[in-house]
């Protein structure tokens, strides 16, 4: 096995740089493939003086959204590094090696995955699971809500139960922050769907590494940190402009992957007009 990292940045060079220093003093992973996602500050001119013999750092000709600049990474990790597993991390995130290591020695002892994270500590929100199901229509609308999303969790999340007395999970789906994919088998899948911008990405991918008979599992005894949204707040400031780029990439893949009705369609832009209001009251009484 040959395990590459590929880290993300669209302007956001500061971090990403303080992520390339901490593994280029891994042994793992082996080699570092840094992609800048056409970023439109100085990110290049910062990024590209890191290449050495462990950091590649390569520069995409627009920016294609999350999915599209990772895939990108993949492939060049796969084509010049000879990479058999790739870790897919955010800038914004800080792992020990030990845990790279974990994941990667649940690949060598189990052919059927595709997919491997870790249970992931939000500093933001504290511990969080970082696994979930895939959910069909309804599911995925009152997933969506501030008030719903806690109101029916019980039915939207794995139950306590599930992850209880367990060094690991199979999962449908993990955090897109950070997760090891066996390299050969996410490209046969098709990567990221391209077609989504930001946000619902690791729903396709999960998906897609089921259809294919793949698990994906979720390590419980290991962590990761996540500075949550750090990056992405720095280019999507807003928190409504953030909620109608969901909204797109979530009606993407009802329409692609859960092939809904119109009906349905209608009832969704509906429903999320509805969590636009919340958002709004909620800032509205914040500010008093």
């Amino acid at each position: 096995m040959k395990i590459c990292s590929v880290i993300l940045n669209y302007n956001d060079a500061e971090t990403t740089e303080q992520l390339v220093r901490l593994i280029h003093e891994y042994d793992v992973p082996e080699e570092i493939v840094v992609v800048d996602n056409a970023s439109t500050d100085d990110s290049w001119e910062q990024l590209k003086d890191l290449g050495d013999e462990k950091i590649h750092v390569i520069r995409s000709e627009k920016n294609g959204g999350y999915g599209a600049g990772n895939n990108l990474g993949v492939r060049y990790a796969v084509e010049h590094c000879k990479a058999t597993h790739v870790l897919i991390m955010n800038p914004d995130v800080t792992i020990a090696e030990e845990t790279i290591i974990r994941m990667m020695k649940l690949f060598e002892k189990h052919p059927d995955i595709g997919i491997v994270s870790a249970r992931m500590h939000d500093v933001t929100y504290g511990e969080m699971t970082g696994g979930w199901p895939l959910r069909g229509y309804v599911r995925q609308l009152l997933a969506m809500g501030p008030v719903s999303r806690r109101l029916f969790a019980p039915l939207l999340e794995y139950s306590k139960a599930y992850f209880e007395g367990k060094k690991a999970v199979t999962v449908d789906v993990v955090h897109g922050s950070l997760l090891m994919v066996d390299a050969a088998r996410f490209l046969e899948a098709g990567g990221y769907d391209e077609g989504i911008f930001l946000y619902q990405e690791e729903d396709v991918l999960g998906w897609k590494m089921r259809t294919m008979g793949l698990r994906t599992v979720l390590l419980l005894d290991r962590s990761y940190d996540h500075a949550h949204s750090v990056s992405i707040s720095k280019s999507f400031a807003g928190q409504i402009e953030r909620q109608r780029l969901r909204e797109r990439s979530v009606l993407y893949y009802m329409k692609n992957y859960l092939h809904i009705s119109r009906i349905q369609e209608w009832f969704a832009r509906v429903w999320f007009w509805g969590i636009r209001m919340e958002i709004r009251i909620a800032q509205v009484f914040s500010r008093k």
